[in-house]
């Protein structure tokens, strides 16, 4: 069954990196939309999930959250964008090449999606990250390196409220290795550097800034 996933995956990818490596007239498929390339970043990032082992339960509802609340977070956030309906100045940055455009984002939630993902309130992974607190930042640091989130840096305002949350995420596998740097300013902005080498395909850099 593995091996049967594993090459439904490639598969995927390889239509993926083909469509966005070669120009149009040369492959004859539509160039990804920005939104594309969002959601190709996250379902990639996802994949790493089945590949190790299974992915770690989630928290019952109630129980008490060991770290900070990451999911819980990005909910909150989530929720008021999508009140708000703010215009959003998105540059997408792909190997060099970049392309802006002021977009309303229709779908949030795969927007951010990737700050959603790297919550470690897992059962799983009870123990599994040292803490740093301080008046400025609060900061998480796996003890493992095999887990996908390796550091999360919450910095502070003044008055205790969040300011900026960093994420430094990194997975290796037998299909890919990928680095991604996430970082969300409440209220403003949020960035996604990512770096991803595809076994037979090659790397690919990509960054998307979002300021609202």
């Amino acid at each position: 069954m593995l091996v049967k996933l594993k090459g439904e995956i490639y598969n995927c990818m390889k239509d993926f990196f083909c469509c966005i490596t070669h120009p149009c007239h040369r492959s004859g498929r539509r160039a990804p939309s920005q939104e594309g390339i969002v959601i190709a970043l996250i379902l990639l990032s996802s994949v790493s999930f089945f590949l190790p082992s299974c992915k770690p339960e989630n928290l019952k509802q109630g129980a008490v959250k060991e770290y900070f609340d990451i999911k819980g977070y990005f909910a909150n956030n989530i929720a008021q964008l999508k009140k708000q309906h703010h215009p959003v100045t998105k540059t997408v940055v792909h190997n060099g090449t970049a392309e802006t455009k002021t977009v309303e984002i229709g779908n949030w939630d795969a927007e951010l999606a990737l700050f959603t993902e790297s919550d470690i309130n897992k059962p799983a992974w009870s123990g599994s990250y040292t803490l740093q607190d301080s008046a400025g930042a609060v900061i998480y640091t796996a003890k493992d390196a095999n887990l996908k989130t390796r550091r999360i840096v919450i910095s502070k305002k003044n008055d205790g409220s969040v300011k900026q949350i960093s994420v430094y995420n990194q997975i290796d596998n037998v299909l890919y290795t990928t680095r991604e740097t996430l970082q969300y300013f409440a209220d403003s902005a949020y960035t996604i550097d990512k770096y991803q080498k595809v076994r037979l395909l090659g790397a690919n850099i990509y960054k998307i800034t979002g300021k609202f």
